[in-house]
């Protein structure tokens, strides 16, 4: 039998993330082989991975990232089972390490075919869920360009946003953090009424009229009336027509246009678990 010893085991530990019982367990079934070891860990991963791919991974971690010129930012969600798993620092860190990988890439596919730490992203998945007994996956893939890119992860990393503006002056970042909070906060369903889709315009003034018919009011009346109310709609549910949170006085593109008068929202990006 191999001699099993404490640094071979956290060399084990160091390179998978496992517990150091089952590193020094699957030292001592593959009689101290380390790539075998390896290989026994990931195995199980994939075992309990398939036994748990009908769990709910609701928990985990979103994670914003921008690159070092803030002209390109990504968002993920790392999702996990339990809170208690998706609070725990180096889940955490993990999660911060992919959303920095995924800067690299353009689409989710091609991020979980990316090498991570001597194997794809994908393969990581599996083998940390055979370390930590949930299922893992990444849930949500957004990525976002423009002049000016700003970040916002809310408290206990729930909810990540990205915001695009159309130039860099002075106050940039500090405007375009605003309005990714604003983003996380309210969740808009687009950026601006252009951006909504025909179906749900035409669901919400059917909507509308119902309401007014309800209320008795003539039927000559029903379009104009619905106009009104798609207004209000686009005022609650698109960013830069939303009010802002910070000053109700305004709207979101109105306070962008008072750090610049020329600055406007030209994307933005939420991920956010559940």
């Amino acid at each position: 039998m191999a001699t099993i010893t404490a640094a071979d085991v956290n060399k084990l530990r160091t390179a998978t993330g496992a517990g150091m019982m089952d590193c020094k367990k699957a030292l001592v079934e593959a009689e101290g082989n380390f790539d075998l070891a390896i290989e026994n860990l990931r195995k199980k991963g994939q075992k309990v991975a398939a036994n748990r791919s009908d769990r709910e991974s609701t928990e985990g971690a979103a994670i914003a990232i921008v690159n070092a010129d803030k002209t390109v930012g990504v968002a993920i969600t790392l999702n996990c089972e339990t809170d208690f798993v998706g609070m725990n620092e180096s889940f955490v860190t993990m999660a911060t390490e992919l959303a920095a990988l995924a800067l690299n890439f353009d689409t989710k596919e091609a991020f979980l075919a990316a090498e991570y730490k001597g194997i794809t992203v994908a393969e990581k998945l599996i083998e940390q869920t055979g370390v930590i007994g949930e299922k893992l996956e990444i849930r949500t893939f957004e990525k976002l360009e423009g002049a000016f890119v700003g970040s916002y992860i809310h408290s206990g990393n729930k909810i990540a946003t990205l915001v695009a503006l159309s130039a860099a002056p002075a106050g940039a970042e500090e405007a375009a953090r605003n309005v990714a909070m604003q983003a996380a906060a309210m969740n808009p369903i687009a950026l601006d009424a252009a951006g909504v889709d025909a179906s749900v315009i035409e669901k919400e003034v059917e909507i509308a009229k119902e309401q007014l018919r309800a209320e008795g009011k003539p039927e000559a009346m029903l379009e104009n009336i619905s106009k009104g109310k798609i207004q209000r709609f686009y005022k609650d549910n698109t960013l830069v027509n939303q009010d802002y949170i910070k000053d109700s006085s305004v709207n979101v593109a109105a306070y962008v246009k008072s750090v610049d008068a020329n600055l406007v929202v030209t994307g933005f990006k939420r991920a956010a678990l559940g």
